[in-house]
């Protein structure tokens, strides 16, 4: 099993760069890249989605991306303890007919030994917005 550093039990340093790391990797926007942060059996809550493993996972993010297009994301560390990382975020995207939107919210992260996260649950809020309210005008990720 690969490790995926920084490993728990997380100080306010290494919980800011495993923060940065996720944000990083979601913003590239490749399923199966975003999926090896996760243990093979990971368990999600993401809206009303339950989803078991990374096989779903990857199943997931490809729906989604595929419908949130320009999707950009930022997230904020909120607290740590041990193995758990608490974060708020906010993203925004158009769909296919060019309406704007602004996501936000929290997850809570569990990770295990290897630094893979093994939880993680996710209460999500959408907003409306014009492209002139739009606050992530960015290049794309690479």
């Amino acid at each position: 099993m690969n490790a995926r550093p920084p490993l728990p039990p997380f100080t306010e340093e290494t919980a800011r760069q495993k923060v940065q790391a996720a944000e990083d990797g979601w913003n590239r926007r490749d399923p199966e890249r975003v999926s090896l942060a996760y243990t093979e059996d990971t368990e999600w809550r993401n809206r009303t989605d339950f989803l078991h493993g990374r096989a779903q996972v990857v199943q997931f993010l490809t729906r989604k991306w595929s419908r949130e297009l320009d999707y950009r994301l930022r997230k904020e560390l909120w607290a740590f303890r041990e193995n758990k990382i608490a974060v708020r975020f906010e993203y925004e995207f158009h769909d296919a007919a060019g309406q704007w939107w602004r996501a936000y919210g929290n997850e809570n992260w569990e990770f295990d030994e290897h630094g893979l996260m093994r939880k993680r649950f996710a209460s999500i809020n959408d907003l409306a917005i014009t492209e002139a309210d739009r606050k992530f005008r960015w290049e794309r990720a690479g």
